[in-house]
């Protein structure tokens, strides 16, 4: 309903709605296959707008700057802490990660649905900041299938690899916080991206949606 000048409620003129964007997080534990899924939707052509997550991490052969991560220094991650510029960030695995505002406003600005890709202590950063986010939690058919992707990366020590297997195993409890589950599975990630997809239709579709306002 809508309110009227004379301070009554008038039906809503549904020819005249404009879709609300919609800031979605794409979350879960470390080879999950986030980075994957999120590929895949841009390949299929979904007219989203891809937030990229900046980290103080060296990048490593296969990833692009820009597309993947933005990669910057300590120095200026801190600046970036210090100007109150990140609309949330954490220290994952001894280096920084962070997404930040300008970004985001830019991205919400232009209309379209803001996909993020971000860690599960982040996600709950984003809650808090903004309860009416959509979060969606990427799980793995099994643990012996996200363990085998872990060890297919071939980027850790094995000292680094139980870490993360530790850390995953955390994260996979944490599994009701968010609103929705998607279970990316080994050679099935057009089916995690019919979901996510899906649940993007199914939120335009609510009747009651307030704006992201960071």
């Amino acid at each position: 309903m809508q309110t009227s000048p004379n301070g009554t409620e008038s039906p809503v003129d549904l020819y005249t709605l404009r879709p609300t964007p919609l800031l979605v997080v794409i979350s879960g534990p470390s080879g999950v296959g986030k980075d994957t899924l999120l590929q895949r939707l841009r390949e299929r052509g979904q007219d989203y707008v891809f937030v990229v997550t900046m980290t103080t991490r060296p990048r490593r052969p296969n990833e692009v700057e820009g597309r993947d991560y933005f990669f910057v220094t300590h120095e200026q991650f801190d600046a970036l802490i210090r100007a109150d510029e990140l609309l949330e960030h954490s220290l994952v695995y001894g280096d920084y990660k962070g997404i930040p505002k300008e970004q985001v406003r830019r991205a919400l600005a232009s209309g379209k649905d803001v996909l993020m890709r971000i860690d599960v202590q982040g996600a709950e950063k984003i809650r808090r900041i903004v309860p009416n986010a959509i979060t969606i939690f990427i799980a793995p058919a099994s643990e012996e299938e996200l363990i085998q992707r872990l060890l297919a990366r071939k980027t850790e020590t094995t000292d680094g690899l139980a870490r993360r297997i530790a850390t995953a195993r955390e994260e996979m409890k944490r599994l009701h916080e968010f609103k929705y589950v998607v279970v990316n599975a080994d050679s099935k990630i057009d089916a995690a991206a019919d979901q996510v997809i899906a649940i993007i239709t199914a939120e335009h579709c609510r009747v009651e949606r307030s704006p992201v306002i960071l």
